[in-house]
């Protein structure tokens, strides 16, 4: 895909979205990271059911910490993987008191160094609390970017390296959220609804549905 097809894409995506969010809920960046920590391999709508229940109750480190891993599995039992996300973000509050203040720190290394984050997630929190131009690669971001031929990939590495090299400096900030939600409703893992895109005649898929 040449550069100027994929101007358009991005200028098509924004001008429907112009400023597009995670649909996760939080308020602050904690609540961020504890949202994102929960959500791998859980949907965004099972996770803010939980922390609807969750975050008015303990919705910083040292209130989540003073749950326990018990009174923390309460909250989050609808979840998938609650058992181990319990122990991780219990650790993760720890660390954060232990060694943060408190605070989510502003730094990937360190972002990276808590039980249960990765470089997804580490993205997201630096993405979407802090403004970072960063591209967290999911499933949807990956399945659309090689589908379209976007930024295709073998692993999410490779996908996200090449949206970095690609990407105009104008969209980084929102190009993540604008191919998640393009993933999630429209170019859908079984049958992409082509009929219904508003890039069909620029993506390169070759196989369309109606």
């Amino acid at each position: 895909m040449n550069k100027d097809k994929r101007r358009e894409i991005l200028v098509r995506l924004r001008d429907n979205n112009p400023k597009p969010t995670t649909e996760l809920e939080y308020s602050t960046p904690f609540e961020l990271l504890a949202a994102v920590l929960l959500s791998a391999q859980a949907t965004d709508v099972g996770v803010n059911k939980a922390t609807r229940k969750l975050f008015p109750v303990a919705n910083t480190p040292q209130k989540i910490w003073d749950l326990g891993v018990d009174g923390l599995k309460e909250y989050i039992k609808t979840i998938g993987l609650f058992n181990s996300k319990a122990e991780n973000l219990i650790k993760t509050c720890r660390i954060l008191l232990d060694q943060h203040q408190g605070e989510v720190p502003e730094n990937r290394e360190a972002l990276e160094a808590l039980p249960g984050v990765g470089r997804k997630t580490a993205n997201v929190v630096l993405n979407t609390a802090f403004g970072w131009p960063t591209i967290a690669v999911d499933t949807h971001i990956f399945r659309v970017s090689n589908r379209t031929k976007f930024a295709p990939g073998k692993n999410v590495d490779e996908v996200e390296q090449k949206l970095l090299k690609v990407v105009p400096a104008e969209f980084k900030l929102d190009v993540h959220h604008w191919l998640i939600l393009h993933g999630r409703y429209t170019c859908v893992a079984r049958k992409p609804k082509c009929g219904s895109c508003l890039i069909e005649d620029l993506c390169e898929f070759t196989e369309k549905v109606d």
